[in-house]
This record gives C-alpha cells, sequence and structure tokens, in this order.
C-alpha cells in the first residue's frame, strides 16, 4: 500500500510539475509575443515612418539655402528610413531636453551625434557606435596668444564657452576644472562670445573648431594639434526595446563593412564641398 501511494505520489507531482512548465512555456511564449508586437520597430513598420529626434550641430545636422535639412546625421537617418523601407520624419528638438522627449515618445530614435556616456545609457538604451566623435579647443587669438596646452586653459581667468548639455560641456568639466565656463544653449551662441573677445576659447566636437578657426584666420585659431578626446557616438533608444537595438546594431555592422558610413564622415568632416549649400 505504501509504495503504491508513493508512486501514485509520484505521478500526481510529475503531472502537475508539467502542467506548470507547460502553462509557464506557454505565458513566456505569449510574453514574448506580445513584447514584439509592442517594440518601437514594430510599430515603425507599421507606421511607415520612422520618427528621429535631433538638434542642429554642424556639420551633424544643418539647414540648407532652402531650409532643408542636410548633415551627416540627416543622412544616416535617411539611409537608415530607406533600408527599414519607410519614411523618415525628422523632429527638431532642443538638446537639454532631448532624452526626455524620447523617453515620452515624442519619436522613435536619436540621431544626432550622441555619445555614449554611463550617465546617458542609465536613461536610454545605446547601439553599437556608428562614429567617433573628438573634442578639440579653437581658441581667441588676441586672448589666447601664446596658448598651447590644456594647462594654458586651465586657469581661473581663462573663460570657456561651451554647449550646455553636451558632452563638450562634461569634457571642460573634466579636463579644464580651475577655468570659468559660460554655458549657453545654442552653439551659435558660444560662437559668438568667442568673435566678440568675451571667451578665451571654446571646446566641441570636431570639425566645428577646424573649421571656426579655418572661417576666422587671423582672429580664431587652433592651439592643440590633435584632439583630446575620443568619444562613440551611437544611436539612442528607449530602454528594454531590444528588437529594434538588434537591428540597429547589424545596421551599424553592415554600413561599416560596405564603406558607406565612412564615405559619408569623410565627405561631411574632412571636406568643404558643402559649404556653399548653407552659404
Amino acid at each position: 500500500m505504501t509504495i503504491w501511494r508513493t508512486i501514485t505520489t509520484g505521478l500526481i507531482t510529475l503531472i502537475v510539475v508539467l502542467g506548470v512548465s507547460h502553462i509557464s512555456f506557454a505565458a513566456s511564449a505569449e510574453t514574448r509575443q506580445q513584447l514584439a508586437k509592442e517594440s518601437t520597430l514594430e510599430t515603425i513598420m507599421q507606421r511607415k515612418a520612422i520618427r528621429v529626434g535631433f538638434d542642429t550641430f554642424k556639420p551633424w545636422a544643418m539647414k540648407d539655402k532652402k531650409g532643408e535639412f542636410i548633415g551627416f546625421e540627416i543622412d544616416v537617418a535617411r539611409k537608415l528610413a530607406n533600408d527599414m523601407g519607410v519614411k523618415v520624419q525628422f523632429v527638431p528638438t532642443q538638446w537639454a531636453g532631448i532624452i526626455p522627449a524620447l523617453q515620452t515618445g515624442k519619436f522613435d530614435i536619436i540621431i544626432g551625434g550622441m555619445s555614449i556616456t554611463p550617465k546617458r545609457n542609465l536613461k536610454v538604451n545605446f547601439s553599437l557606435p556608428y562614429e567617433f566623435s573628438g573634442m578639440s579647443i579653437v581658441a581667441n587669438s588676441s586672448k589666447a596668444k601664446g596658448f598651447n596646452s590644456l594647462a594654458d586653459f586651465n586657469k581661473p581667468e581663462v573663460t570657456i564657452a561651451v554647449r550646455l548639455g553636451t558632452t563638450a560641456h562634461v569634457a571642460a568639466k573634466n579636463f579644464l576644472p580651475k577655468a570659468t565656463l559660460k554655458v549657453f544653449s545654442e552653439e551659435s551662441q558660444t560662437i559668438q562670445e568667442l568673435l566678440n573677445n568675451r571667451a578665451h576659447a571654446l571646446v566641441a566636437s570636431n570639425p566645428l573648431p577646424r573649421n571656426l578657426a579655418e572661417e576666422y584666420q587671423g582672429k580664431l585659431f587652433l592651439p592643440l594639434s590633435e584632439d583630446f578626446t575620443k568619444e562613440p557616438v551611437a544611436f539612442a533608444v528607449r530602454k528594454s526595446d531590444m528588437d529594434f537595438l538588434n537591428f540597429l546594431n547589424n545596421w551599424v555592422r553592415v554600413n561599416f563593412s560596405s564603406g558607406w558610413l565612412q564615405n559619408r564622415y569623410d565627405y561631411w568632416f574632412n571636406t568643404n564641398e558643402w559649404e556653399s549649400m548653407i552659404q
């Protein structure tokens, strides 16, 4: 009797376990299907349009003479949309509020020269880097005469202009902690501060410093021979959006290997062929 009771109990336990496992597996599959349906990638494909958040940074994104957006990031966004078989909708957004705007669903993705940082990564997911950005300094020839090192700018009496919320802002605080920082919401304001002799230098990602030094020869100069940082630039998407992130990572791999990303980078960052389009 004891043996049969033991066998019966064991069979009942096995049936219950198998039943629970089946239910768990079914629920898990159902959950995966639901998550796939709710993913940004699926939403974009159903909408047949990808909404891109960005701010203007020359030559990442800017307006041409006709009022149309052009630039490296604009090319990237258009290529991404084309490869997905959807239209692209550009959503210009001030840099200081661009991550909150992504989180609240104002757009699907940030394609705006955004560097990966631990602080940002707590709020968004980043793809593989599709480019690297280096920080540089462009200085006022009269106010910073003779300056040729970071140490020359790292003094309380030296004023540095930077754009709010950018990695240039962070780099200036980290590499030039003793300098006096003037922070502005727009890139044009930092440039005017430098040109109007109210700042010794401007910290920004290249090619802006290099382009400014060429455009205002005699008034501005490059005190450093090379960039003092190298930062990975990536797509930013909302948290938990793994399907979309997987697609973006593979898109980066394909377009790096094909040479397309390098081709567009060389055009926008290493030539001035596009300058006549915005003047």
